[in-house]
């Protein structure tokens, strides 16, 4: 599934590291890293600090609290599947350089490439 991502994103020879973890996990690398003090349901290392590089082959490490994804999906109505899926496009979108947090520009911009990319990655 992400290897469709990857090469819908032109980067077939990249690689991502993901990391499926609990509640507890998640909280602790969301305060180590990004001083939040509270479990969140997904997370983004990209392996260059400065920026998306598409000369990297390693593009970084997306984590997922099971937790969390099984508890939005329940009152999302959707799989457990189908939340994982979206948390992982994310995931991998902030990888690639996305940044919803920094305008309301930016959040539309990833939420249409978010959405474009799950039916890419959903067909079947």
């Amino acid at each position: 599934m992400m290897e469709k991502a990857l090469k819908d994103l032109g980067c077939d020879d990249s690689e991502l590291s993901i990391l499926i973890t609990g509640d507890k996990e998640i909280h602790e690398l969301n305060m180590g890293y990004l001083k939040r003090d509270k479990p969140t349901n997904v997370l983004a290392f990209p392996m260059n600090e400065e920026g998306y590089d598409v000369n990297t082959l390693m593009l970084g490490d997306i984590v997922i609290s099971a937790e969390t994804a099984k508890r939005e999906a329940l009152e999302m109505g959707i799989t457990l599947r189908h939340r994982a899926c979206e948390l992982l496009v994310h995931g991998l979108l902030h990888l690639m350089g996305y940044d919803h947090e920094i305008s309301e520009k930016e959040e539309k911009r990833m939420q249409r490439e978010e959405k474009r990319l799950l039916a890419v990655i959903m067909e079947d």
